[in-house]
């Protein structure tokens, strides 16, 4: 882990000791409002828990650049499916609200970010893990990463070998990234996977193409390391949302084409079978 966050661990330690008030919070839509200790300031985040006592395997799953909730206050519906999805299979799901909680709104059309995937939303990742393994009713070795667009690129610079955590807990188990953008990544000379990592795409997503995923993919699996790559065919950005109609976009700041524009929208076939595969993924390790 970077001295960005590792000067910070202290303050995470006694930020903890204030746990339980942090986490007075009443149940709501089947998910429960909490505080997480983050190194500048706490971060709003939903906790989804299974029925029972646990310890429970746990998800962190980061949202895109829409962000967490929508202008009507409402969860994101993506979210809220997955969420509630996951805990039905016995899975704690926090989501950090990595820009609410730093009063900013959606992201998308902005480009000059001030909370950037692969600095200071891996940090939130890091500091969602660190809270999640606080609590007793957490396994602390079977906390994997999940995360949408935005949130994907932010997998793929939180499972770097270089970003391994320095805090001595368990690592993160595994990580699934949905329609990431890969180029920086894939350009790189020092990535390299640490844990093992399933990406999903489309092969028509025009925001974020899947050429430089799979190129970064293959380069991974050369080198040994454990990186699936899943493409659909005809499967468009948002492929995976419930009920998403095909639509254009023209408010976004960069996009394969350069136009500003994408389209987005469901994928019925492509949602169904990822669905299956992170579930299969999740419970093989």
């Amino acid at each position: 882990m970077s001295s960005f966050v590792m000067a910070n661990l202290a303050r995470f330690a006694l930020a903890l000791t204030g746990l339980a008030l942090l986490t007075n919070a009443a149940l709501a839509g089947g998910f429960e409002r909490v505080r997480v200790p983050s190194y500048d300031g706490d971060l709003d985040a939903v906790l989804y828990r299974p029925q029972g006592a646990g310890p429970f395997p746990a998800v962190v799953a980061l949202h895109g650049c829409g962000g967490l909730w929508r202008d009507n206050g409402k969860l994101s519906q993506r979210h809220s499916d997955w969420g509630e999805r996951l805990a039905r299979e016995g899975f704690a799901v926090l989501m950090p609200d990595s820009y609410g909680s730093r009063r900013l709104g959606s992201q998308c059309g902005v480009k000059e970010l001030t909370v950037r995937a692969s600095r200071e939303r891996v940090a939130d990742a890091a500091a969602a893990r660190y809270w999640l393994q606080s609590r007793n009713d957490i396994r602390p070795d079977r906390i994997a990463l999940l995360g949408w667009s935005g949130g994907g690129s932010t997998i793929l610079a939180a499972v770097r070998r270089d970003r391994r955590p320095a805090d001595e807990r368990p690592d993160f188990a595994q990580a699934i990234a949905f329609y990431p953008g890969c180029r920086s990544q894939s350009e790189s000379a020092s990535f390299a996977a640490r844990l093992p990592l399933m990406i999903l795409m489309g092969d028509a997503d025009d925001w974020t193409p899947s050429a430089p995923c799979d190129y970064l993919a293959k380069a991974a699996r050369v080198r040994g390391e454990k990186v699936e790559l899943v493409i659909y065919p005809g499967a468009l950005h948002d492929f995976d949302h419930p009920s998403r109609e095909v639509k254009e976009r023209s408010d976004i700041a960069y996009s394969a084409t350069g136009t500003g524009k994408a389209t987005v929208g469901t994928n019925p076939v492509a949602r169904e079978d990822a669905i299956k595969r992170v579930k299969a993924f999740l419970k093989g390790f």
